[in-house]
């Protein structure tokens, strides 16, 4: 096997060492050839806040705005969608608890509804919705770190792809080689996003204290707004807060994850809702709503009227917060497409792990590979919606899922128990999430999703489930010529 090899080619370099050393010290255990427990409590808020906290809140408040039709409505939207994100996360918390498998979603809908419907998530989310986050975050970092060299054009489109490009290898070549030194960058990250969002806020806070509260009077005065309006705007501040989450797609890797899994979302999902509302106030302490829909990047606008001649420090801190995002997302996205891998519904090249470094790299490079791809043609408002859709539909069934596993899965055990309503009412709007733009407004882009969603099954029955023989002889000597490139090796199985 090649694994064997590579495992002998690694030993025969450590041998000479560990005989002199013999004498001296005993030898330490080797580790297991798995994904190592390197994720504590404060990597694991700042996973969560790091990965929600990214471009969204610099770009979406001009579609929330747009959709919801005044002020007044756009804050309370951005505040319900606060809710809404810690009432998904509290049933996240109960699911990570009671199945602590990695992989999210995926690991919740097998256990609830068998292997068809992991792995039509699986499907969708490793070759679509994952590598397209990941395309739409480092967009929006090359468009914030392209316009200050371009004053008073568009950076030019050659320019935001190659930076696009350029920032996906970076943050995938990171994340293959340590997962602690994945973890700093993210800790970085998050800490650089917090100072600037209390940069804004703080600014917001003595303009209102000057009394610059005109535009925040007679805030629900505008145009009635449509029943598939108001969906597409929670469409937008969803993809915002977008990461409540990801720290599911890792509990394998979390220390303590009964105790640490509950704390790290109740910290920081909270900490993320406060900022968003305190960061849409202070926007309308210097802007208009006319002035805000026109502004091409509202954070820009907001520093250039407030903090001149220090306004560069805003589309700065933005470019550091997109790519503490976009590592976020590519961290998690290994994760699923490892887990996938593992149970057959990936090919099996996923599933293997650096036997150097403990990292997933096949499935990192794959998910940046695939964002590469996306991000050459991609429109950002047309992923958005497209990612938002169909990320929803699968919300809603992880939430559903928790809900049958009351009554099909008894025996397990649940140290995080929430209110059966609260996954019900996840059920319910998730529900509307998804069917209110399509009655409101149909359009092609959800008859292609639910098309992609489905086309698995033409995948699913011979290579999954029948497992036809030629496709295992021709994948096998492609599967030992990677494996022996990358010196990866099938995780251990472990108690």
């Amino acid at each position: 096997m090649a694994e064997d090899s590579i495992r002998r080619k690694k030993e025969s370099k450590n041998g000479s060492t560990s005989c002199r050393m013999d004498s001296q010290t005993e030898d330490k255990p080797s580790k297991a050839t798995v994904l190592q427990r390197d994720v504590g409590l404060l990597s694991g808020i700042c996973l969560i806040v790091g990965t929600m906290i990214g471009s969204g809140i610099f770009i979406s408040p001009k579609a929330v705005l747009l959709y919801s039709g005044a002020v007044g409505p756009c804050l309370l939207v951005w505040t319900a969608c606060g809710v809404l994100a810690t009432l998904g996360a509290l049933c996240y918390t109960e699911l990570g608890t009671m199945i602590t498998k990695s992989g999210g979603e995926y690991s919740y809908l097998m256990e609830a509804f068998g292997p068809i419907v992991a792995y039509l998530y699986s499907w969708t989310t490793v070759m679509v919705l994952k590598p397209s986050s990941f395309a739409i975050i480092t967009l929006s970092f090359a468009e914030y770190a392209a316009t200050p060299f371009y004053p008073g054009c568009t950076p030019p489109f050659f320019v935001t792809k190659c930076l696009a490009a350029a920032a996906i290898f970076s943050i995938v070549t990171i994340n293959c080689l340590s997962v602690k030194l994945a973890n700093y960058v993210q800790n970085i990250f998050t800490a650089a996003k917090l100072f600037i969002i209390v940069i804004i806020v703080g600014a917001g806070i003595v303009l209102l204290a000057q009394g610059k509260t005109d535009n925040l009077s007679n805030a629900f005065d505008g145009p009635s707004t449509s029943f598939g309006a108001i969906g597409l705007a929670f469409y937008n501040g969803l993809w915002a807060y977008d990461g409540w989450n990801q720290l599911n797609f890792i509990t394998e890797e979390l220390k303590d994850p009964f105790r640490n899994l509950p704390l790290a979302i109740i910290i920081g999902i909270p900490l993320v809702s406060v900022c968003y509302v305190l960061v849409n106030i202070a926007y309308f302490t210097v802007m208009t709503s006319t002035e805000l829909l026109l502004s091409p990047a509202v954070a820009v606008t907001f520093g250039d009227r407030v903090l001149y001649p220090v306004s560069w420090i805003i589309p700065l801190f933005v470019v550091f917060s997109t790519l503490g995002t976009a590592n976020g997302s590519c961290f998690t996205a290994g994760r699923l497409a490892y887990v996938s891998g593992r149970e057959g519904h990936m090919v099996k090249i996923l599933s293997f792990i650096s036997l150097k470094r403990y990292t997933p790299s096949p499935a990192l490079m794959f998910n940046g590979f695939l964002a590469i791809f996306y991000s050459i043609p991609a429109d950002i408002n047309t992923l958005i919606n497209y990612f938002s859709f169909a990320q929803w539909a699968f919300y809603g069934l992880a939430a559903l899922a928790l809900i049958v596993m009351r009554f099909t899965r008894k025996e397990l055990h649940r140290p995080v128990k929430v209110p059966i309503v609260i996954p019900g009412l996840m059920v319910v709007i998730s529900c509307y999430l998804v069917l209110a733009p399509i009655i409101d407004k149909p359009e092609l882009e959800y008859l292609y999703c639910a098309i992609f969603i489905f086309s698995g099954l033409l995948l699913y029955y011979p290579f999954v489930h029948l497992k036809v023989k030629w496709a295992r002889r021709i994948m096998r000597p492609i599967t030992i010529y990677l494996q022996l490139l990358m010196e990866v090796v099938p995780p251990e199985k472990t108690e």
